[in-house]
């Protein structure tokens, strides 16, 4: 039996891991419960798994929770009474209980950063939702795991299909986990991509975008935020930076190539030209599942993968004038520092603007520009955590501002 923690659990990840709790619930139990402002959600999880500690991101929202769950009947209340807890501190006590083995980080954005670093300092295994620790905070993540020996398992479909994909390779096991190591006989990553929900669209069609289009997705069920990044594809962007730090390869050996059909996940060339694939039907759970089982693979009975079914498999380049947020991405990265920070919470703030109708979709990618621009004169080459936050909150600002 393994407890875990999960951070967001209202969110699309959250929900889907405890999805495989309710397949496994002779392997898994629920230790912590995080969430943000879904409280009828947060009850009937609290109601259902009876975790140790519950926490609330808003502080508000802390007293409204007591009272729904003080006047449950006896018979709807969960079997224990969990320890309540609200803001920051909440959250980085459910990250690093003590009754926790794994800790699955689902919390979307930057907001992830500091549950995330409290279950590292804490020494959990982590299965890593959040994309945006190792992006914004790659420099300080690096040498907290290093210290810790917290070990770090990609959650999200790409990266874990790389992982997947290294098992099979000399050597290589450890060399995600310890976060930054190369791995011996990698030579290159190809990230597949959707293309998103505009990926059949011109550029001069993508005028007529709107945020309903914008966050319905072709093949993958998420939240609205990260469905708006795969449409620009700043999603494959960030997780060029994410691969970087993960498996300790250059940016020139990281490509992106658009593969509409989501089955296989992502490639990998090693040295003798060999490419090794990890494929599956577009679903969260699969990867996720993998995290929490590591290192051992559980068997299940979903959805057999159908080649002949599926029929085609295609691949093409994405177009850089169509998708110029990969670029910025890619820019970023290669500049190091602060950048990455700098670029992650750009486009989160813009992202959220243009969720709010107060900016066009083909405004976007033009924003986080602007924002990384002012930034270049004063790039932290080795920052520290409180560096990467003060340019967190720069960025966020400098957006708002503009617009």
């Amino acid at each position: 039996m393994k407890s875990i923690s999960v951070l967001g659990s209202t969110g699309s990840i959250g929900t889907q891991t405890l999805e495989i709790v309710d397949d496994f619930p002779d392997l898994f139990n629920v230790a912590a419960l995080t969430a943000g402002r879904n409280l009828d959600l947060l009850i009937k999880q609290i109601q259902k798994y009876s975790p140790d500690l519950v926490a609330v991101a808003d502080d508000s929202l802390l007293p409204d929770l007591k009272d729904r769950l003080n006047r449950l009947s006896k018979d709807q209340r969960p079997k224990s009474e969990p320890i309540l807890l609200s803001g920051l501190d909440g959250l980085n006590e459910a990250a690093s209980w003590k009754h926790t083995d794994l800790v699955v980080t689902g919390i979307v954005g930057c907001a992830g950063l500091m549950p995330t670093l409290s279950a590292i300092r804490a020494g959990k295994d982590i299965a890593l939702a959040n994309k945006e620790t190792l992006i914004a905070a790659g420099p300080v993540v690096l040498p907290e795991l290093k210290a810790s020996g917290s070990r770090l398992l990609p959650a999200d479909s790409e990266h874990s299909a790389i992982f997947q994909c290294l098992q099979g390779t000399p050597l290589a096991k450890n060399a995600t986990l310890s976060t930054g190591v190369a791995t011996p006989g990698l030579k290159a990553i190809q990230l597949t991509a959707s293309g998103g929900a505009f990926r059949d669209w011109s550029l001069s069609e993508m005028k007529n975008v709107t945020v309903e289009k914008a966050t319905s997705h072709p093949n993958w069920n998420m939240g609205k935020k990260i469905t708006v990044d795969s449409a620009t594809l700043m999603n494959k962007g960030l997780e060029v930076i994410e691969a970087h730090y993960l498996f300790g390869i250059d940016y020139d050996h990281i490509e992106i190539v658009i593969h509409p059909q989501s089955i296989i996940h992502s490639m990998i060339e090693l040295s003798d030209s060999s490419v090794l694939a990890q494929m599956g039907w577009p679903d969260m759970k699969l990867p996720i599942l993998y995290c929490m089982s590591w290192p051992e693979r559980i068997k299940t009975n979903w959805r057999k993968l159908n080649l002949s079914e599926v029929g085609k498999l295609t691949f093409y380049k994405p177009d850089s004038s169509k998708y110029p947020c990969m670029e910025l991405a890619y820019s970023a990265g290669r500049l190091g520092g602060t950048m990455p920070a700098v670029l992650n919470a750009a486009n989160e703030e813009v992202v959220e603007q243009f969720l709010k109708e107060r900016i066009h979709f083909l405004e976007i990618p033009k924003l986080i520009e602007k924002t990384c621009e002012a930034h270049k004169s004063d790039i932290n080459s080795e920052p520290k955590l409180d560096d990467i936050l003060l340019v967190d909150s720069w960025a966020r600002e400098f957006v708002r501002t503009v617009i």
